[in-house]
């Protein structure tokens, strides 16, 4: 699988990881329902064993519980993959979620990722929301502090603003950024994508499929099937009328697709890898057989036609 280096880290990771949101589970506000751990461990060695070198999760996903997998997954490995992890979203006995940077919480938050994933140091530690706003300075710092110690090898952010990591990066080089990106969530093209590119700021795309969107297998009974703790059944993008347009899409992504020889999400996901600030994309995966899905975007190379097509549909399918 072919590789880049994130940003200004020593870095070198594949153009795909392994996102394990989903296998944290469900019963909880952000969960993805109900998912069986043995499978899921056995999805994370397949990714693995694909050639993906890095393992994106965070200590809220599942509260704790997606570490633990990911803990015990890669444990017996010879060759470990990169672990990546982020902080700021913790939980309280009632299973609640709220949010810290507090230099104490963030410590505390660092020891116990450490513990779930049964690791001496995080390859890259991530603050998960510039959330509060005003601890986001004291965050940045503890995590450099974290760094100069050991405990984790290199630093980044997910989901900031120009304006955030314009404020955070004279205080300690920023590795990376982790933003939303997909062909139905574009906004980062008009600045972040540009200013990372000029400042070395490597990227880590999350939700290249649209959680599922553009896989060219979702379906309306799909989607109205999914358990009570699936975060998607109230999102927005999966309703009317912004779910025919997305659809829409996914069909032409499919018909493009077969041209290559790939699944629609193959192809969704190398549209986000064509961009030149793109270091790389984290697709999850439920199952094995969902990972072989998926393996082979990082090496589809869209032609322009294939670029104008899937341009032209985005177009006609409106905002």
């Amino acid at each position: 699988m072919q590789t880049r280096t994130l940003g200004n880290s020593d870095l070198v990771i594949t153009r795909l990881g392994f996102g394990s949101w989903a296998v944290g589970g469900g019963d909880y506000q952000f969960g993805w329902g109900t998912q069986d751990d043995d499978v899921s461990i056995a999805t994370i060695r397949r990714a693995v064993e694909r050639g993906m070198n890095w393992i994106d999760t965070a200590a809220v996903y599942g509260l704790g519980h997606s570490e633990e997998v990911v803990g015990r997954a890669i444990a017996p490995l010879r060759e470990k993959p990169y672990v990546f992890t982020k902080c700021s979203l913790r939980w309280d006995a009632g299973r609640k979620i709220y949010r810290s940077l507090e230099a104490s919480s963030v410590r505390e938050e660092c020891e116990a990722s450490l513990r779930r994933l049964r690791v001496d140091a995080i390859d890259l530690y991530q603050i998960h929301w510039p959330d509060p706003e005003g601890e986001i300075r004291e965050g940045w710092e503890t995590l450099a502090r974290l760094r100069e110690e050991g405990k984790v090898r290199h630093i980044g952010v997910s989901n900031f603003s120009v304006e955030q990591l314009e404020r955070v990066r004279p205080i300690a080089p920023i590795a990376s950024l982790q933003p939303p990106y997909s062909l139905i969530r574009r906004e980062v093209e008009a600045e972040i994508l540009p200013y990372c590119a000029v400042h070395n700021i490597g990227v880590i795309v999350y939700s290249p499929m649209g959680s599922g969107l553009l896989t060219g297998t979702m379906t309306r009974e799909r989607i109205a099937a999914f358990p009570a703790d699936d975060w998607r059944r109230n999102s927005p993008r999966f309703q009317e009328p912004a779910l025919s347009r997305h659809l829409r899409i996914a069909d032409v992504l499919k018909t493009i697709g077969a041209r290559h020889g790939r699944s629609a999400g193959e192809v969704a996901i190398a549209w986000t890898l064509r961009h030149p600030a793109v270091t790389a994309a984290i697709v999850g995966g439920r199952t094995p057989d969902q990972v072989d899905g998926v393996i082979g975007a990082g090496d589809v190379t869209l032609s322009d036609g294939d670029l104008i097509e899937i341009e032209s549909v985005v177009e006609a399918a409106g905002p």
